[in-house]
This record gives C-alpha cells, sequence and structure tokens, in this order.
C-alpha cells in the first residue's frame, strides 16, 4: 500500500499540472467563442418572463430597465414594495408588456417558493432568474459583540439566492432558461474585514459553478462577479456588528474614495444581454 500511495505521490501532481495546461487553452478559446457570439448574436428577450430580486434599487434596478428595453415580461422582488412599484412603473414606460411586483424576503423559504410560484402563476413560464439581492458587511469578526449577529449575511446572499434557484429549475427547463447570479469579486480577493460578506460570495460562485454541470443543457448559468459598483452598499448601508442594517457613516467615507462604477453601466454585463 505504501509503494502505491508514493507511485500515486510521484505520478498524479505531474499529470494533474499537464491536464491544467493543456485543457486551459482550450476553455480560454471556448469561452472567448462564446463572448463574441454573445455580442455577436444576443437572445431575443421580447415577450420571455424574467425575475429578478433585489430590484428596489442599484443594480436590480437598473437590470429590470435593461430588460424591459428588450420587450420582456418582469417579475421584481425585493422587501420594499414602494420602492419596487416605482421601479415597476418606470419598467413600464421603457417596453415592459408586463411588470408582476412581489414583496419578499429572500432569506426565507417559504416566501422564495411563493414568488416563483405567482411568477408562473401570472405568466405561465419563467425563461430568467436574475439572483441579484445581497447585503452588506465590513467588520473584524473580533468587533462582533454576538458572532450571530452575521447570520442575515449568508441567509440573504447565499441561501436568498439557493432557495429560489431550487424553486425555479423545473421551470427553467421547460424553457430552457438561464440563471444569471451577481457575485462579486469580494469572493475572488481578501479584503481585510470583510470575511463574511465575502465567504457568502465565494460559496455563492461556487455553489453555481458545480450546479452549472448539473443543470446543462437545459439552464445556462451566468455568475457575474463585479467589482465597487454605485449602490446602496457602496453609500454605507451595511450589516452593522450590531446586527442591524444601517448606514455606517465611517465606510461610507472609506468607500467614497475608491472608484466606483455605475450600476448604469454595470447592468447589460450582469444581464448578459
Amino acid at each position: 500500500m505504501k509503494m502505491i500511495q508514493k507511485l500515486l505521490n510521484l505520478v498524479i501532481p505531474p499529470i494533474t499540472v499537464a491536464f491544467v495546461f493543456l485543457i486551459l487553452p482550450f476553455l480560454f478559446v471556448f469561452k472567448f467563442i462564446n463572448f463574441i457570439l454573445r455580442h455577436l448574436f444576443p437572445e431575443k428577450m421580447k415577450g420571455k418572463v424574467v425575475l429578478i430580486t433585489g430590484a428596489s434599487s442599484g443594480i436590480g434596478e437598473h437590470l429590470a430597465y435593461e430588460y424591459a428595453k428588450n420587450g420582456a415580461y418582469l417579475v421584481l422582488v425585493a422587501r420594499r414594495e414602494e420602492s419596487l412599484r416605482k421601479v415597476a412603473e418606470k419598467a413600464s414606460h421603457l417596453g415592459s408588456p408586463d411588470v408582476l411586483v412581489v414583496a419578499a424576503d429572500v432569506s426565507l423559504v417559504d416566501q422564495c417558493k411563493r414568488f416563483i410560484d405567482e411568477a408562473v402563476n401570472h405568466f405561465g413560464r419563467l425563461d430568467h432568474l436574475v439572483c441579484n439581492a445581497g447585503i452588506g458587511s465590513y467588520c473584524a469578526l473580533e468587533d462582533i459583540p454576538d458572532v450571530t449577529n452575521f447570520l442575515p449575511v449568508m441567509d440573504v446572499n447565499f441561501w436568498g439566492s439557493v432557495y429560489p434557484t431550487y424553486f425555479a429549475i423545473p421551470h427553467l427547463k421547460k424553457c430552457k432558461g438561464k440563471i444569471i447570479v451577481n457575485a462579486s469579486v469580494a469572493g475572488w480577493v481578501v479584503a481585510p474585514r470583510g470575511n463574511v460578506y465575502g465567504a457568502s460570495k465565494a460559496a455563492l460562485i461556487h455553489f453555481y459553478d458545480n450546479l452549472r454541470i448539473e443543470v446543462a443543457p437545459e439552464i445556462s448559468i451566468v455568475v457575474v462577479s463585479p467589482g465597487f459598483v454605485e449602490s446602496e452598499i457602496t453609500q454605507g448601508k451595511q450589516l452593522t456588528k450590531k446586527g442591524e442594517v444601517d448606514v455606517d457613516e465611517g465606510i461610507k467615507k472609506m468607500l467614497g474614495r475608491i472608484p466606483t462604477e455605475s450600476a448604469v453601466d454595470c447592468h447589460s454585463i450582469c444581464s448578459g444581454l
């Protein structure tokens, strides 16, 4: 047995390295060709049904406008119904034939099932699921008085995408639909004091990279990892160490010094249109 283990230790590493160097060029070429084709032949969205979580502001709001301009039916989900209705009104003016507003909390599994069911019952189908809802947090772990205060970060950022995905998959398969996930560059890079937030985004990336294999070819999955984009998060709205969502003036001032991309410029990349 020891001889076999030694042999494997000698053989497996060079085989792995060779495999990586051989497969990476093919992956690069495939992604490049796919990128070109998507821009030359964008998906026709007229008449398709798109559900967007976190649609009351920021990237989610402008995603709604982008889909509306392309003639898609919309289902807008967020907790703030009044803000959603303002977005829905503008989306209607921009070209969406019908906009359904659903006030819901993505961190609650029953509410996720409800808004997926309402979307399908209203429109009869679901073509795109855009998992965009998120909450920010920026705090050193040792500064948190109760570590469970940060449970909402994972509940919203991770489970708030997984729950609706779970209920949407059967409907998306019927239409050969698409899942678009708004992750973050924080899921790839190390950011001091951004530990829980970064972990929630890294979990998203890993989950959907694996799910892509499970649901292909019936459903395609796009994971977007933007940097700093204008939103309530970059305006200082965070989950504080006390477990309350509030505007942190210190973080707002700090983030104000960092160049951010406008949500208007970011929406077309996130939508995959």
